[in-house]
């Protein structure tokens, strides 16, 4: 039940490849390693679950309250011989000004220990005042340790290491050097995606290798081993056996942004998820629902459109009233086309609209909704005066849209959505939304999705014409 939290002083510390070679390292050693991750993230995640073999769970105040965060994490840990999380950002970096949403904060919920990755480049005794600084502005911080990343040669190693010996009470748990090797190719948005980067497993087994090599994991483990644990939570009631509803999931190179705890409430709602591959699957399986979640459809648009059986099989099974849920890449998939980089590839045709995607982001951030009395999905006690939380990560838009009596399941309260008003197009029983959910603090939007996909099996929900 050792946890550890792995953070930095700023971004592009080089924390996250850390992270993956950590969680690799120690899973190469047989340990189980539960990893997590702060915020609202897909990209790191999957990466991180690819090293461990374990579905990597996100921990994030915006959507979640923080008993809930607690409870979460405390589930999880139990169950590994190591929880290792990931922060983003900074140690102390966040929206609030008073630090309430920032590592630090999520360190100290979960009773964490942190270990700092500095990113050495262009220091050598200046650590020690970085280190110091750290330590100091919020002493209730466990600060254990701290492993010297991006390390030029062995000289600048022995200088880093003096300095913070002298001048800091910290262990050095281990110095990383500047490798091409520990690398991950990064676009728009953070890190190629594990689903999409090719010899995804190659790449995490070097970079594990390297860091065992310059990671005193003993000492790591030693650090996360003495860190007290949140108590633990009720027990959770398994998912029924019988599935009542099947419901086809995207799943490949161009669609990965899933949270799994969103399709295990699915599973626990009765449903039996299908993976489907969007890219050489020739049509639907036989399935009562469908869910495309997010991801980036743009790079792989050429092999999405050469498909166009299954196109045409989604265009035909969501007119014909086939319930259906899609996020940001999904509500791209079922536009007429995609442009990026001068190319144009034509997609389902389910949204009267043409989706560009552009240089600099349009929407980015954590987002809030209203339920418009245009929502299909059944309420199941939900309140719809309570604003939806969420997030959007995209640089697309719709160049064109004909909106004209078009219904939208959601006004935009903070956000971008399709037009910075509204979001979550309602077309027949889809919704096709920029908004990313999270069935957690609340918002227990899998379930509900379940129960439409039920009740319009039974016959229980009225077509809507397209």
């Amino acid at each position: 039940m050792a946890h550890v939290y792995i953070s930095a002083a700023h971004k592009s510390s080089g924390k996250t490849t850390l992270a993956i070679g950590l969680c690799a390292a120690l899973t190469a050693r047989g340990l189980k390693v539960q990893p997590f991750k702060k915020g609202p993230d897909y990209i790191d995640p999957l990466w991180l679950t690819k090293a461990t073999g374990v579905p990597c769970r996100n921990l994030d105040f915006f959507t979640t309250p923080a008993a809930e965060l607690r409870a979460t994490f405390a589930r999880f840990a139990r169950q590994a011989d190591i929880a290792v999380a990931e922060g983003n950002k900074g140690l102390h970096d966040g929206m609030d000004l008073e630090g309430s949403d920032s590592n630090a904060a999520m360190a100290k919920l979960i009773e964490a220990p942190v270990v700092v990755v500095a990113d050495c480049q262009g220091i050598t005794r200046g650590i020690a005042p970085l280190l110091c600084g750290l330590q100091a502005f919020d002493p209730a911080v466990m600060l254990a340790g701290v492993i010297l990343n991006k390390v030029g040669n062995a000289r600048q190693e022995a200088k880093l290491r003096q300095a913070v010996e002298r001048y800091t009470d910290l262990a050095v748990l281990g110095a990383v050097r500047r490798d091409a090797a520990m690398e991950i190719p990064e676009r728009h948005l953070g890190l190629i995606p594990a689903n999409e980067a090719g010899a995804a497993d190659a790449r995490i087994a070097e970079i594990g290798a390297r860091v065992a090599d310059q990671v005193d994991l003993d000492a790591l483990l030693a650090v996360a081993g003495r860190a007290p644990l949140p108590a633990a939570p009720p027990p959770v009631a398994p998912p029924p056996v019988h599935r009542e509803v099947r419901i086809a999931v995207a799943r490949d190179a161009a669609f990965g942004f899933y949270y799994a705890d969103d399709l295990e409430e699915m599973e626990a709602a009765g449903a039996e998820i299908v993976p489907v591959d969007m890219l050489a699957a020739p049509g639907l399986p036989d399935v009562d629902g469908l869910f495309i979640g997010g991801g980036f459809p743009e790079t792989q648009m050429a092999a999405l459109a050469r498909n166009g059986s299954l196109l045409a099989d989604v265009r035909s099974a969501i007119a014909g009233g086939l319930p259906a849920y899609a996020e940001c890449g999904g509500l791209m998939y079922l536009a007429r086309s995609i442009t990026w980089n001068g190319e144009t590839a034509e997609m389902a045709g389910v949204l009267p609209g043409d989706i560009v995607v552009g240089p600099r982001p349009v929407g980015h951030g954590h987002v809030r909704l209203r339920e418009t009395s245009g929502h299909p999905w059944p309420r199941n006690g939900a309140d719809p005066s309570v604003e939806v939380v969420g997030h959007e990560f995209h640089y697309s838009t719709f160049g064109r849209l004909d909106d004209r009596g078009l219904v939208f399941a959601y006004d935009v309260v903070r956000g971008v959505g399709t037009d910075g008003r509204r979001d979550g197009i309602v077309i027949g029983n889809l919704v096709a939304s920029y908004a990313h959910l999270r069935s957690v603090g609340g918002n227990a939007w899998a379930r509900r999705f379940v129960s439409f996909v039920k009740a319009c099996k039974g016959g229980g929900t009225r077509k809507r014409s397209a």
